[in-house]
């Protein structure tokens, strides 16, 4: 048994290397993307709610019961980016 487990070790130890090298540069490439792919978006969202309004309206009250008396559920959200009573 120790002696078949012994041969399969040793005819396999010469992909090793190259399995592992691949598998380690695969895995920093992930990474790598995965980092890429958090800071699109996060760059993506802040564009978007950088587009929001509100707080350069005249509405706007900055009162965390009631942020906006003419959209009160609209106020401060992606909802507010087109407000047809924006005022400035």
């Amino acid at each position: 048994m120790f002696q078949l487990l012994y041969s399969l070790t040793r005819a396999i130890e010469p992909f090793l290397v190259p399995i592992c090298f691949v598998s380690a540069w695969g895995l920093v490439m992930l990474l790598g993307w995965s980092l890429f792919s958090a800071i699109a978006s996060a760059t993506t969202n802040a564009k978007r709610m950088h587009q929001i309004p509100c707080a350069y309206c005249v509405f706007f009250t900055n009162d965390p019961h009631l942020k906006c008396p003419v959209h009160p559920t609209r106020a401060m959200s992606e909802d507010a980016i087109d407000c047809v009573d924006y005022r400035n």
